[in-house]
């Protein structure tokens, strides 16, 4: 059983790519891992921003960090890129805070005009902090996923197919056969 970081970088408390990491997180927890959520928009934007590495809340944030085996990080697209408050987050992380680690990145956007943010603005970010490996990751298109009041979401099943793909392959590169692969 692994530790799973799934870090959504999300400003929006009712934004889909929260809502669908959590979702992912529920696949991964059936899977035997532990999953620990992280929506970086509730650690305090005056630490985020003031670049204060000192607060409780960046201290908590980077002994999460240290102590995961594996970290999802989801992000919806803004002019081509992650978002800003992850971009904060990671900014105040050690160096080399994913050193020895196992990333699945993901994204959400509006357009498949965005689907390369992943390999050209996250993805160089990652590898610059140490990822052990980074797995292939996932772009999803925003219409592909329906919020629904209770929180929960309903990925339509083409893009429902892929993302199950790509979290099995995080959990086969973390060391565990995900045995729930056949069921979904």
């Amino acid at each position: 059983m692994a530790t799973v970081l799934s870090v959504s970088g999300s400003p929006s408390a009712s934004s889909r790519t929260g809502r669908l990491l959590r979702h992912l997180d529920q696949r991964l927890a059936a899977q035997g891992h532990r999953v620990i959520p992280l929506d970086v928009r509730t650690i305090p934007a005056e630490a985020l921003l003031g670049a204060d590495f000192r607060h409780p809340a960046i201290v908590e944030a980077t002994e999460l960090f240290a102590r995961a085996d594996g970290v999802v990080v989801g992000t919806p697209v803004y002019k081509a890129s992650y978002s800003g408050v992850l971009k904060a987050l990671l900014d105040l992380l050690p160096q080399y805070a994913l050193t020895g680690k196992t990333v699945l990145p993901l994204a959400t956007g509006g357009t498949t005009a965005h689907v390369l943010a992943i390999d050209y603005a996250l993805r160089p970010v990652l590898n610059s902090m140490g990822a052990a490996h980074i797995v292939q990751g996932w772009f999803t298109l925003d219409k592909d996923i329906t919020a629904h009041d209770d929180g929960t979401v309903t990925v339509a099943p083409a893009a429902a197919e892929a993302l199950t793909q790509v979290v099995d392959q995080f959990s086969v590169a973390l060391g565990h056969t995900p045995y729930l692969a056949a069921a979904s």
